[in-house]
């Protein structure tokens, strides 16, 4: 146990400063939107494209992808909020249970897509577990750039679920901070609904 916290140490002290930009800049937007600032748009924008470049030279292409939607939809969520904060639309919404099913069915099917489609064509090492982590992570960003409540909930999963991911790819900050993103993620929930229920 001792020489494994050793060498995450030493790996926490080899993180680049590319790492670095997009851990801290990550962090805030994450921070931001669960606090409802739109500035979290364009600071994500920041770290989406510093996260493009790292993630796309650790061969984690599922990530890499998704780094671009990510880029789209920090652009078409800055655009969506600043509407609806001039719209008299309830802040918030939230999916009833069947339309929660429907998203995790959609996940599902995405993710094995992805998953097919990085094991044939690419030379990843985890396909299946990056194809399920950016099928996730796709459906819980369209969330979040509508509003949806449950888009938290879909983020507390998935950032538990990076974890081990980006330990095995030796980025123990990206994993330190995708644990901080799941306890920030929880509180976004939190936050979300009480602003929901204040609403109805």
């Amino acid at each position: 146990m001792q020489e494994y916290l050793q060498e995450l140490y030493q790996q926490f002290l080899l993180t680049s400063g590319l790492e670095w930009l997009a851990t801290i800049t990550g962090f805030l937007c994450v921070y931001l939107a669960a606090k409802q600032n739109i500035w979290n748009w364009p600071i994500s924008i920041i770290s989406v494209l510093t996260y493009l470049y790292i993630f796309y030279h650790n061969k984690l292409y599922g990530d890499s992808i998704l780094q671009i939607y990510f880029l789209s939809t920090a652009i078409y969520g800055w655009y969506y909020w600043n509407k609806r904060a001039h719209s008299d639309e309830k802040p918030i919404s939230s999916f009833k249970t069947k339309e929660m099913l429907i998203t995790i069915l959609a996940i599902a099917v995405l993710a094995g897509i992805i998953g097919l489609l990085l094991d044939r064509f690419t030379d990843t090492d985890v396909p299946y577990a990056d194809g399920f982590c950016t099928a996730t992570s796709f459906v819980a960003q369209f969330l979040m750039t509508r509003k949806v409540l449950q888009n938290w909930l879909l983020w507390v999963f998935v950032d538990i679920c990076y974890i081990p991911l980006y330990l095995h790819k030796n980025l123990i900050l990206t994993a330190v901070l995708y644990l901080a993103f799941a306890i920030i993620a929880w509180n976004g929930y939190r936050d979300w609904k009480k602003t929901y229920q204040k609403f109805q």
